[in-house]
């Protein structure tokens, strides 16, 4: 997902993508742990989505405290 997109989004669809993005993670560990995962880099890709939506959020919060 692009910082974009998430920009457009509300708080609260901001961490709902988060949350997908985490359970996406769970699975994905969960099935590197078995030996099913296909694409590896795709943990990557997760991790870097969770980062970007929780910087978003943090960047909101500044904006407002400046306020």
């Amino acid at each position: 997902m692009k910082n974009k997109e998430l920009r457009d989004m509300t708080d609260e669809e901001v961490l709902k993508e988060i949350d997908s993005f985490k359970t996406e993670l769970f699975n994905l560990r969960f099935q590197l742990a078995t030996g099913q995962l296909e694409n590896v880099m795709r943990i990557k890709e997760v991790k870097k989505g969770i980062a970007r939506g929780k910087t978003i959020l943090r960047e909101r919060e500044l904006h407002i405290e400046r306020a």
